[in-house]
């Protein structure tokens, strides 16, 4: 299984207009924090996923999103 947490990040951040620096803010860090988080390079912490859902209005289930692979 797999996540498209990165790409919802994205997606949902700029269905709001947010820049990085902006979504960064209101997650009380640094524009980089969103960079790596939308790159993939790093995933949100439970808590972090937690205050994106609220920021997005959306749900946990809605921001991870888990998609079955058909590779295995």
């Amino acid at each position: 299984m797999k996540t498209k947490i990165a790409e919802n990040i994205r997606f949902y951040r700029k269905q709001l207009g947010l820049t990085q620096e902006e979504l960064a803010e209101k997650l009380c860090g640094k524009k980089s924090l969103v960079s790596n988080y939308e790159t993939g390079y790093s995933t949100p912490d439970v808590y972090t996923l937690c205050r994106l859902a609220e920021i997005f209005d959306v749900t946990l289930d809605e921001l991870v999103e888990w998609s079955s692979d058909t590779d295995d």
